[in-house]
């Protein structure tokens, strides 16, 4: 997957570690699904700038751990002979990850994965909204991080 990594604001500080490995999940991601040839965009950010998102495009006033915007479900034209396919947008809080990898015991590099791979899947078409889709999105995501080799740490 052609998968382009942003900072905002640009001085966040992140591991190259954590850029290295959310470029192999995406291309593992996109492996899987047949969207190898697809393009993403993922942002790294803070809580003050993934809440202002929030509360704009959710309406919901708190900043989250990830959102994801599919660019495939807009109302605009398709483009006939288009060569790249853009899958979309995720943007991860790392504050909020940090936080989130604290609070269930492993690292902040496996909660970063996952937050990303939780957002691919939304791209997808996947969702949580009732029982039987969390289950499968549930199920997905332990696909996914297993073909990683990402687990609990």
């Amino acid at each position: 997957m052609n998968t382009i990594i942003g900072k905002n604001p640009e001085n966040l500080e992140v591991e190259k570690i954590f850029e290295e490995e959310l470029l192999r999940a995406a291309d593992v991601v996109g492996k899987i699904y047949g969207v190898e040839n697809h393009e993403l965009s993922i942002t790294l950010t803070n809580d003050e700038n993934i809440h202002a998102l929030n509360k704009k495009f959710r309406g919901i006033d708190r900043p989250t751990d990830v959102l994801s915007f599919a660019f495939n479900e807009s109302d605009e034209p398709e483009i006939i002979g288009a060569e790249i396919n853009v899958l979309g947008e995720i943007i991860i809080s790392v504050e909020r990850a940090k936080v989130q990898a604290a609070d269930f015991g492993h690292s902040l590099l496996r909660e970063i994965i996952f937050l990303e791979v939780h957002g691919l899947l939304h791209l997808l078409g996947y969702d949580h909204v009732d029982e039987d889709d969390r289950r499968e999105m549930e199920e997905e995501q332990k696909f996914i991080m297993a073909q990683l080799g990402i687990g609990r740490d």
